[in-house]
């Protein structure tokens, strides 16, 4: 159906006196663009940038007030584009969507029709946004790391792995028989995490606490690093030869204290993977293989649901480093 008020609900950011208040507010529709669509979200998704930029950090959001949201999928109300037309299911991710142009925190977004990805006819809009930008994101991950490394080779290895990325690439992984191992900073966690289908658990003070010479034993032939840091560092030193490791986080650190004997002397291969801008043939690819042989079983055992006036409490508890999984915001009834 096509908006026919004047006004949208939207979790607004302001700042006031220091602070940042968030609070659902009443927004007013903008005029729509060349190339631009506008689209009524169905579902959208929590993510870490989205509670900084729902914090106050100018380094993902520069002025305010602001709607966050990184993810929305939806349906198109108004087109002004040839390649997409008004009633068409679209993913909207990464870009600039809810670090300075307003985000899916909001019933509507209005953005360049060049960022939107139609849903995959076996994907609903509510898995598109179990995986969104994390699910995106582990997917180029996998992509990158099963174009060199097989299931026969040896085991892989996942750092934050109850992390958004960190259990949707285990849950993948796994799918796809490779032996997964799991590291992890909440031993609670034990059991969510062999769930998903790792088949080893390390806990993340024991793998930082490892030996600090250039070389460690071999224990992989493969990772997927979400955290950086020292956890990247011992990865890589613990890498058989000819490994491979995909990096796309710096929670932990965005420094690396390392040598290049990893790298001249065991062959070691390190990929940067960077959601944000990545091209779109290599997104439409990812896409429609989580829509199909990719999709975890377990996908919504990683998914909490919540409403527009329950996203506050859940931003500060990822602040926290207390959420696990992903949190799907749910915009319509």
């Amino acid at each position: 159906m096509v908006q026919n008020t004047s006004t949208f609900k939207a979790f607004r950011v302001e700042e006031k006196e220091g602070n940042y208040i968030g609070s659902i507010q009443d927004m007013e529709f903008g005029t729509l663009k060349e190339n631009e669509i506008l689209v009524k979200v169905h579902f959208s998704s929590l993510n870490y940038k989205d509670a900084l930029s729902a914090s106050g950090n100018r380094g993902v959001t520069r002025s305010y007030p602001h709607t966050p949201g990184i993810d929305a999928v939806g349906i198109i109300e108004k087109s002004n584009c040839e390649s997409l037309q008004v009633g068409d299911k679209v993913i909207v991710t990464s870009y600039d969507l809810g670090m300075n142009t307003d985000g899916g925190f909001a019933e509507y977004i209005q953005v360049p029709s060049e960022w939107a990805v139609k849903l995959p006819e076996k994907m609903t809009m509510k898995e598109a946004m179990i995986y969104g930008t994390a699910g995106l994101t582990a997917g180029m991950s996998v992509l990158r790391l099963t174009e060199l490394i097989k299931p026969e080779d040896g085991k892989i290895v996942v750092s934050g792995a109850t992390g958004g990325v960190g259990a949707l690439s285990v849950s993948i992984l796994s799918k796809l028989g490779y032996h997964v191992v799991a590291i992890t900073g909440k031993e609670k966690e034990r059991g969510y995490l062999l769930n998903l289908g790792a088949q080893e658990i390390i806990l993340r003070n024991e793998f930082e606490e490892l030996d600090k010479k250039p070389l460690l034993k071999p224990m992989f032939v493969g990772a997927i690093d979400t955290v950086g840091g020292v956890i990247l560092e011992n990865v890589i030193k613990s890498l058989a030869p000819i490994g491979v490791v995909t990096c796309c986080g710096n929670v932990a650190s965005p420094k690396l204290d390392l040598t290049v004997f990893p790298f001249i002397l065991r062959g070691i291969t390190l990929i940067g993977i960077d959601s944000q801008n990545y091209p779109m043939n290599y997104r439409t690819k990812v896409w429609e293989k989580l829509a199909h042989d990719w999709k975890p079983e377990q996908l919504n055992y990683t998914c909490d649901e919540v409403k527009l006036e329950d996203i506050q409490d859940k931003i500060e508890l990822m602040l926290q480093g207390k959420l696990k999984g992903r949190t799907v915001l749910k915009l319509i009834e």
